[in-house]
Order: structure tokens, then C-alpha cells, then sequence
């Protein structure tokens, strides 16, 4: 480093040695920058290449899966018509039916009763639960006279 230095003084001259110094530092930082650029470009390149492949095979072990899931259905409703088809001949015979559930009407005030806030809550948060007049209130709370 010292001999070029050396040699460029000479040949530069030492009017203009600075000037040049400077155009070749930004020069050579450029070159640094665009082989940084490059670098992370390929980098990039490289790993979505190894994510396109992972999302290959993952898709590929949910293709195998579903595929499983579907045969073992398919296994599953046949296992299952086989093992119905004696019972259907012999359920024909008897008058046993399931019963199907009967509607219940929910009540007058089925939404309100839903909407309304819990009692354990007024009770802990000292919410008052039944409506009093004021006359009431007044006698409730109304100091005991000692005599």
C-alpha cells in the first residue's frame, strides 16, 4: 500500500493526489455496495428457492393426509353400512324408533332472561336485585331508636 501510494504522488502529483483519493473511495464504496446488492439478491434467490421446495413438501404430506383421511371415511361408511344392514332387517321387525325431540316453548321472557346479568354478580358488586319504594328504602335503612 505504501509503494503504490509512493508511486501515485509521484506520478499524480501532489496538487491533485487528493482528489483522486476521494473519486476512488466513493468508487470503490459503490463497488462495495453493488457486491453487497448482489450478494443479498442471490441469497434471497437461494432461499426462496428453499421455501418454494418446503412448500412442496408440505403440501405434499397434506395431499398424503387427506388421501388417508378420505380412504379411512370410505373404510369407515363401508365397515359401517355392513355392520347397519343386519340391524336394519331386524329394527324392521320391532317398532323401536328414536324419538324425535319435541319442541318446548322457551318461556314469555326467554330473551330478557338470557340478556339479564347474573345474580351471583349483583350480589358480589352489591347491585340491588329487587325494586323498592322510596318509603321502604327510607324504613330499611332508617336508624334503630334505643331506648
Amino acid at each position: 500500500m505504501v509503494l503504490i501510494g509512493a508511486v501515485a504522488l509521484v506520478v499524480i502529483g501532489p496538487e491533485k493526489l487528493p482528489k483522486v483519493a476521494r473519486t476512488i473511495g466513493t468508487l470503490l464504496g459503490k463497488a462495495q455496495r453493488y457486491v453487497a446488492d448482489v450478494k443479498a439478491e442471490v441469497n434471497r434467490s437461494m432461499e426462496l428457492d428453499e421455501l418454494r421446495k418446503m412448500k412442496e413438501s408440505v403440501e405434499g404430506a397434506a395431499r398424503d393426509v387427506e388421501q388417508t383421511v378420505h380412504n379411512a371415511s370410505t373404510d369407515f361408511e363401508k365397515q359401517w353400512s355392513e355392520t347397519t344392514a343386519g340391524l336394519e332387517s331386524s329394527t324392521t321387525s320391532s317398532s323401536w324408533e328414536p324419538a324425535a325431540p319435541s319442541y318446548r316453548n322457551p318461556g314469555k321472557k326467554w330473551r330478557l332472561k338470557r340478556g339479564s346479568t347474573p345474580q351471583w354478580y349483583k350480589s358480589r358488586n352489591g347491585i340491588r336485585t329487587k325494586a323498592q319504594s322510596g318509603a321502604a328504602r327510607v324504613a330499611r335503612y332508617r336508624p334503630k331508636k334505643i331506648n
